[in-house]
Parts: structure tokens; C-alpha cells; sequence
């Protein structure tokens, strides 16, 4: 049965969304911070965590980016801000996608079954090439590991689903409204500035000179293209 970790120190949210996702045929465990996800995170095996923004101690922001450096598995942050400046934080933290509170359980579980349903499928389709391998840098896709040189590249699991994809479509421009809908879906919360964002923290991470980048090339007034 796939597990989800629910973050939320607001006990009547995270029993409305553990009842819903167990409804659904999910397994679901409870923290109700941040030190307590972190604590389950290393013991257990989830598919994805829903994440309070709002939180004791170490707020969602924070939570998110710690959570990240340990699990490339999907994150969806929950909460009350509307701000496209908090989604542009959350985002450039590690999340994956975003609900406002109040919201409707069934948009959250079908939320939560898109993204490990899309996650499946990125991580199960590497039996053609194991490794893809540009100039210096390596794909390791049955790992999901990055690697410039001998150097590891930490990327979240969006950066690294965005990268993939671009590396495997090489030559071929893509507009910011088609990488959207590819990694993220329709259904995603968001907009195309979400593309931006990780297009960015992909170059900062993997590029010598993110100002003249050798692997994703901005095509202005189009969209992005992955040189080979």
C-alpha cells in the first residue's frame, strides 16, 4: 500500500486528509511537526508528503528544503497563503506543488494520486538508456543521480524530472506552457513561472556559467531547448 506523510500540526486538517487518503487506498502517518516529520521521514518509506506551511518551530519553508536533501519523493504544500511570492519560495525550496486551504479532499487526493502516478511513471521508464551521457555531465536514470564529472548534483525531484526530460528530447524547443503540463500536468497548481524557477536552480546546480549555459539553452520568446 503506497504512504503518505502528512505534516500538519492543525489536528482536524490532518484527520480530515488522512481519513480521505485512507478512503482512497493510501496508508498515511501523522506529524505534527516538523521535528516529528523529519523523525518519520528516516524511518519509513512514503510516495509523498503533504506539507503544512505553518508550523511550530521550524516553519514549512525550512521543513521543505531539510525534507528535500533527503527525499526526492513529491511534496505538496498546504496552506493558507494565496501569494505567488510563497508559491516562488515553496517552489524554489523543493515543492512540488501547491493547494490553498480551505480545499475540497477530493482535489487533494486526486492531487496526490497525479503526482505519484507521474513519478512512477518518470522513475520506471530507464530500461532503454540507463545512462545518458552529454559533454561532461551524466544521467544515472535508474538511480536518479546527476553527476559533472566526478561530482554529484544534488537536484530536488522536479529539477531532476525537468532536466530528464529536456535530456531526452534534446534539440527540440519547449515552451514553457508544454514543460509545465509535461512535468507538472494540467491539474497542477501553478503557472508556467514555476518553469522558470527550476529552469534557474537546474543551471545553478550543473552549469559552469549559469549566465552562459552549455546544456539548456533559453530560446527568447519561445521557450527552452537541451543542447547535445
Amino acid at each position: 500500500m503506497q504512504r503518505i506523510l502528512i505534516i500538519e500540526d492543525e489536528k482536524n486538517i490532518a484527520e480530515l486528509e488522512q481519513d480521505y487518503l485512507e478512503m482512497n487506498g493510501f496508508d498515511s502517518d501523522i506529524a505534527t511537526t516538523g521535528e516529528d516529520g523529519l523523525q518519520l521521514i528516516n524511518k519509513h518509506h512514503y510516495q509523498l508528503v503533504l506539507l503544512d506551511l505553518m508550523l511550530p518551530n521550524i516553519d514549512g519553508f525550512e521543513l521543505c528544503e531539510r525534507l528535500r536533501q533527503q527525499v526526492d519523493i513529491p511534496i505538496l504544500m498546504v496552506t493558507a497563503r494565496k501569494e505567488d511570492i510563497d508559491k516562488i519560495r515553496g517552489f524554489n525550496r523543493g515543492a512540488d506543488d501547491y493547494i490553498v486551504k480551505p480545499f475540497n479532499p477530493s482535489e487533494l487526493v486526486a492531487r496526490v494520486k497525479a503526482h505519484i502516478s507521474r513519478y512512477d511513471r518518470l522513475t520506471n521508464k530507464h530500461s532503454v538508456s540507463p545512462v545518458i551521457q552529454v559533454k561532461n555531465m551524466q544521467i544515472d536514470t535508474e538511480a536518479r543521480r546527476v553527476f559533472i564529472g566526478k561530482e554529484e548534483k544534488i537536484l530536488t525531484a522536479k529539477e531532476y524530472d525537468l532536466l530528464y526530460f529536456l535530456a531526452m528530447n534534446p534539440n527540440i524547443v519547449f515552451s514553457k506552457d508544454d514543460l509545465f503540463e509535461k512535468i507538472w500536468g494540467y491539474d497542477a497548481m501553478g503557472d508556467n513561472t514555476t518553469v522558470t524557477v527550476h529552469i534557474r536552480k537546474i543551471r545553478e546546480k550543473i552549469e559552469k556559467d549559469a549566465s552562459q549555459p552549455q546544456f539548456i539553452e533559453t530560446i527568447w520568446g519561445v521557450g527552452y531547448r537541451f543542447q547535445k
